[in-house]
């Protein structure tokens, strides 16, 4: 936009020159060769045919020195693309035609300050431009980092509740184990110890004492062996038992992708996790696979595993123990099991989230 602006500025700055001259047809083809180049130069985006056009222009303004009087014009071209021999000539033309052969003064320092005049306004929008492309540039940077900044905080997030998760499940491990070792042991000691006294009491009024008290301890028993189970199977990480159990498996690598949430029913972690138990077991003895692929999914309305390997070995399709008991766990949570033995062996297994 200020290049057009410094453009129209000289040439309405070029038309000063009407004081002096007379608006003959060479003074109009002038004017017209010099808004030629100038748009040339504004719609072509190339300065390859600036030096050849610009010479063909004072070529013409050496026979007709109207031509001089845009050459301001096409001089602010000619420094845009850093042409400055040409413009140099431009203005030995000016000292030739204005003071050797005429004593044009006027139109001397007219032509002169012109020149200056376009040298400074092309530098001025030059150094313009070059601001706004660095302001852009480093507008595009800081944009780009934030994004970077704003992953990598997502990402610092997302592992940090990670962790806390994983802390809590230890936690949650370690309480049920407390209870189990320490208070389980306590109740169990009182039950045995109250069943012995209610094997040697001989006081009838105790008897209805004792026989509520060991009914108590045992509903306490069965409470406490409910929350330790509750609290054991809430502690399971899926991702990390999986993983734990690829780390294990050295027969052929395995490439594992997990991508489901922690909100998982402890019926789905049994299963997934007793499922790759026997299909690795499975690979190891039937297969001779170089390969396995393990992937767990969840999925907004189903949860999906599927397990292959690229071996060429003959698997049992379905009438192993170990799918029997695949098929019936899969079953019970009323979901659909496929294996499929062409170019491997693969299982595929859906379980609809309300089971």
């Amino acid at each position: 936009m200020k290049y057009i602006r410094d453009i129209s500025l000289l040439f309405l700055y070029c038309f000063f020159a009407l004081f002096q001259a007379s608006p003959d047809f060479f003074f109009v083809l002038a004017f017209l060769a010099a808004l030629i180049i100038c748009c040339g130069d504004c719609f072509l985006d190339s300065g390859t045919y600036i030096l050849p056009v610009s010479l063909l222009f004072l070529l013409a303004s050496w026979f007709y020195p109207a031509f001089l009087y845009f050459f301001t014009a096409v001089s602010y071209i000619l420094f845009w693309h850093r042409k400055f021999l040409p413009a140099a000539a431009g203005g030995f033309l000016y000292f030739y035609f204005f003071c050797l052969r005429t004593t044009d003064f006027f139109s001397f320092f007219l032509c002169s300050f012109g020149l200056l005049l376009s040298f400074v306004l092309q530098k001025n929008t030059q150094s313009c431009s070059e601001l706004e492309s660095l302001y852009k540039h480093t507008r595009d940077d800081s944009t780009e980092r934030n994004l970077l900044l704003a992953e990598k905080n997502h990402t610092l997030l997302e592992k940090q509740d990670y962790e806390i998760y994983t802390a809590t499940l230890r936690e949650r491990n370690r309480i049920a184990r407390e209870i189990h070792d320490n208070v389980g042991h306590l109740l169990s000691r009182s039950i045995l110890m109250t069943g012995a006294v209610r094997a040697v009491n001989q006081d009838d009024s105790l008897s209805d004492s004792l026989k509520t008290l060991d009914a108590t301890l045992n509903s306490a028993m069965d409470s406490i062996r409910s929350s330790v189970h509750d609290l054991h199977d809430e502690s399971i990480n899926l991702e990390e038992a999986i993983n734990s159990l690829v780390h294990d498996f050295t027969f052929c690598p395995i490439l594992f992708s997990y991508d489901m949430s922690r909100d998982i029913p402890k019926e789905i972690k049994y299963c997934f996790i007793s499922i790759t138990k026997e299909a690795l077991s499975n690979i190891i003895m039937h297969s001779s696979a170089t390969s396995v692929q393990l992937s767990m999914r969840e999925h907004p309305a189903l949860y999906q595993f599927c397990i292959e390997d690229n071996g060429t070995a003959v698997h049992s399709s379905g009438s192993g123990i170990g799918l029997i008991n695949m098929k019936e766990r899969i079953h019970s949570l009323k979901g659909h099991i496929q294996i499929l033995t062409e170019h491997g062996f693969k299982i595929f297994i859906t379980i609809p989230k309300e089971i």
